[in-house]
């Protein structure tokens, strides 16, 4: 019979199975012999303590039986010439949606305004080097979706569990290391996601399946209130019947033309704010409060959530060992975001620092009630950005405490900021309700973070994309699109989800519901 134990255990001898198996003689009071087969099934670091420790729960059978534990993984039929479903976009909720289908028995056609991984990892690499940006093909657009080359994070709070265990699982089959099936933060990497979503698409094509990349929809055509074709930007017109929008959060044209045809949309409330960094030198006597390396504990991250007099503030994203990159979609503006590689080994950690953004803000400010509100906000942020740091990519940015003290940074440190940073009065040109939050927020997570509040940390603006500023309202049980039928809104851009794993779950989601129908 399988049992389980909690024990401790040291980050020496995280690997080590016969030191795991003698904590968990000692914790039943066996000996070490006596313990068979041993799996490791959650371990997260526990850092508030002198001496840093992993919390391990583990499964073990006593004697000679095994474990026989293995991984949920995807199982495909043969669509090629079944029933389709039509996938806008190849995120995560595109993608397993389409996984999904393929299991059911359903051919999934995906078409993707952006590229392959292989031909955008050349445009992210010319946005770098070169300063050109191409609008379809970014770090918000291209195969994969905003999540493959901005760091691969896939901690949830979703509590459907048996969804989450199928997407690592499948992560995991298609490439990815088998500590993310034990993390409870897992992490892959922009350096090995490219790998694995070539190996998911591949997996799709083999199947049955079809992908056209470089196919961006502009419109949809309904007749009576039932959706029946798609309009590409080349004019073709494709018939459809059930049409799942992955479409991600930074999809405006398509927003826009929700709006613009008298098709319901709903203002929601969203996050905004700027990119935190910090040498990960200093991150790691924060978190583990030595200033000696451990070699054998990873770079420390952090989470913070604070409350200010009127609304929250909260770390996101945060990338130990990684870099701030640019994340804009549109020229004459300026996104920032963050990604790390799966070792983690850049000199810099770095967070997004962001705080809520109410459509009751933004009214007070522009008298916009309308459902775009909230992106057009987000859209004059980023150009005003853009304005108070000289144009092009360099990115304002502004020393923490100078940021706090409402001061000019006199100078800024080292960044891994590769576009550029020029000292900007952050404090002054951003809306007011969102810099009194925010210089509350981080005084506050000093509390928690002894160290976190310095000015060795630099500030970087703006970070924008934290989700989507506008729901596409569907129906609660079926999924469906409340203006029209046949169309199903999923994952972050239909204002649904808000990361990898939980837009993939709604991808999964939505796929069952179509098929049960």
């Amino acid at each position: 019979m399988i049992k389980q134990a909690d024990i401790k255990c040291s980050a020496k001898h995280i690997n080590d199975m016969d030191y795991v198996r003698r904590r968990i003689a000692e914790q039943i009071n066996l000996k070490p012999e006596d313990i068979g087969d041993v799996r490791i099934v959650k371990r997260s670091i526990d850092a508030r303590s002198k001496v840093v420790q992993y919390h391990v729960k583990t499964e073990f059978v006593t004697g000679e039986g095994q474990i026989d534990f293995q991984p949920e993984t995807f199982s495909p039929q043969d669509v090629k010439s079944s029933e389709p479903v039509h996938i806008i976009g190849m995120g995560p909720a595109g993608l397993f949606a389409a996984l999904r289908l393929i299991e059911l028995g359903r051919k999934p056609i995906i078409f993707e305004q952006g590229k392959p991984v292989e031909e955008r990892k050349i445009d992210i690499a010319n946005l770098h080097r070169e300063a050109v940006l191409n609008a379809d093909s970014n770090y918000a657009f291209g195969e994969g979706g905003a999540g493959t080359y901005s760091d691969g994070k896939l901690y949830t709070r979703s509590k459907k569990r048996g969804d989450r265990d199928f997407v690592l699982g499948v992560l995991h089959q298609f490439g990815a290391s088998g500590d993310i099936l034990i993390d409870s933060h897992p992490h892959i990497g922009t350096d090995k996601l490219s790998g694995i979503i070539q190996n998911i698409r591949k997996a799709i094509l083999d199947a049955g399946g079809e992908i056209h990349f470089n196919t961006k929809i502009t419109s949809f055509n309904v007749d009576a209130g039932v959706l029946k074709s798609l309009t590409t930007a080349d004019g073709e017109r494709i018939d459809v019947k059930q049409c799942i929008l992955a479409m991600g959060h930074s999809a405006s044209d398509m927003y826009q033309w929700f709006f613009d045809n008298g098709f319901p949309l709903e203002a929601k409330a969203f996050a905004m704010g700027l990119r935190v960094e910090h040498p990960q030198e200093l991150i790691n006597r924060i978190r583990y409060r030595h200033s000696v390396k451990n070699p054998f504990l990873p770079p420390a991250e952090y989470a913070a959530a604070v409350q200010t007099e009127d609304r929250g503030v909260c770390s996101f994203c945060m990338c130990p060992g990684g870099s701030i990159v640019p994340a804009m979609t549109e020229e004459n503006t300026v996104v920032v975001n963050g990604m790390s590689n799966s070792r983690r080994n850049a000199k810099w950690a770095n967070s997004g620092i962001v705080t809520e953004v109410k459509p009751e803000d933004i009214y007070q400010l522009t008298q916009d009630d309308s459902p775009l509100a909230g992106l057009k906000f987000q859209q004059w942020l980023e150009r005003l950005a853009s304005q108070n740091a000289g144009g092009g990519m360099t990115a304002p940015a502004q020393r923490m405490m100078d940021f706090c003290q409402e001061k000019v940074s006199a100078d800024l440190p080292d960044s891994s900021y590769t576009a550029g940073l020029v000292s900007s009065p952050m404090h002054f040109w951003l809306p007011e309700f969102m810099t009194n939050a925010l210089k509350s927020g981080l005084k506050q997570m000093n509390k928690n973070l002894r160290g976190f509040y310095t000015n060795e940390a630099v500030l970087v603006g703006v970070e924008t994309r934290t989700s989507s500023p506008v729901r596409i309202p569907r129906d609660r049980e079926g999924f469906e699109y409340t203006g029209f039928s046949g169309l199903y809104p999923v994952g972050e851009g239909a204002g649904y989800a808000g990361g990898i794993t939980s837009s993939a779950i709604d991808g999964l989601n939505v796929a069952d519901k179509i098929v049960g129908q």
